[in-house]
C-alpha cells in the first residue's frame, strides 16, 4: 500500500510538470508566431526621435536576441511536458498492474530528472532575465513613462504584432518556475526511491550473508558432533 501511495505521487508530479509544461509551451509559441521567429530576449535598442521637426519618438532595435536562447527554451518545456507525460502514463500503468520500478528504471529515472530539472532551471532564468533586459531596453530602464506591460497596448511599430509580449512571457515564467519546482520534487522522489532500493538491496545482501553463516556454524556443529561419536562406536 505504501508502494502504491509513493508511485502514486509520483504520477500526480508528473502530472502537474506536463500541465506545467503546457502552460510554458503555448504562450512561446504564440510569442514567436507574433514577433515572425525574431527572439527579444536580451534584445536591444533606444527610442529616438522619427525626425528633427517631429517629436514623435519610435522604438529602434539596434539588435535582436539570440535565437539560440528562445529555441533552447522552447526545447526545454517541450522535453519537460514529453517526459512528464510518457512517465506520468508509465508509472499509472504499473500501478494499474501492480508492478514495480526496477532498480535499474528507478536509478535512470533519477539521472533523467536530474537533466530536466537543470535545463527547466536554466529556461527559466534565461527567461527572467532576458525578458528583464527587454523591459529596460523599452522602458528605457524606468525613464519612460509607460511600465513594460502598458507598452503591449502600443504599437512599437516594428513590422510585428506586439499586443501580447508582456502577457505572453509572465505565462510562461510562471510556467516554467512551477515546472522547475516540480521536477525538483520528481528528483527528490527519485533520490528516495533510489537510496530505499540501495538500502533495501544492503539489507538483502546481509540477510543471505547472516543465513550462510548460521547453516555454516550449524553444519560445523553436526560434523563436530559426529566427529565425538565416532571414537565411541
Amino acid at each position: 500500500m505504501a508502494k502504491n501511495n509513493f508511485m502514486f505521487t509520483q504520477c500526480v508530479l508528473y502530472f502537474l510538470a506536463f500541465v506545467f509544461g503546457f502552460i510554458a509551451v503555448v504562450p512561446l509559441s504564440e510569442n514567436a508566431e507574433d514577433f515572425g521567429g525574431k527572439c527579444l530576449l536580451f534584445t536591444r535598442g533606444m527610442w529616438q526621435n522619427e525626425n528633427i521637426t517631429v517629436s514623435k519618438q519610435r522604438f529602434i532595435v539596434e539588435e535582436w536576441g539570440p535565437q539560440s536562447s528562445c529555441s533552447f527554451i522552447t526545447f526545454a518545456g517541450v522535453a519537460s511536458l514529453v517526459l512528464a507525460a510518457v512517465q506520468a502514463w508509465r508509472l499509472l500503468f504499473l500501478i494499474c498492474k501492480g508492478h514495480e520500478d526496477s532498480i535499474f528504471n528507478a536509478f535512470l529515472n533519477l539521472l533523467i530528472s536530474l537533466f530536466v530539472v537543470c535545463a527547466v532551471f536554466l529556461s527559466s532564468t534565461i527567461v527572467t532575465v532576458g525578458f528583464n533586459l527587454w523591459c529596460d531596453a523599452i522602458t528605457e530602464e524606468g525613464g519612460m513613462p509607460s511600465s513594460c506591460e502598458d507598452l503591449q497596448d502600443t504599437d512599437l511599430e516594428l513590422g510585428l504584432d506586439n499586443s501580447a509580449f508582456y502577457d505572453q512571457f509572465a505565462i510562461a515564467q510562471f510556467g516554467l518556475w512551477a515546472a522547475w519546482l516540480t521536477w525538483l520534487g520528481i528528483t527528490f522522489m527519485a533520490f528516495l526511491k533510489v537510496y530505499h532500493n540501495y538500502r533495501q538491496e544492503d539489507l538483502l545482501d546481509s540477510l543471505i550473508h547472516e543465513k550462510e553463516f548460521l547453516l555454516g556454524r550449524s553444519s560445523r556443529r553436526c560434523s563436530d558432533l559426529l566427529d565425538k561419536k565416532s571414537p565411541m562406536i
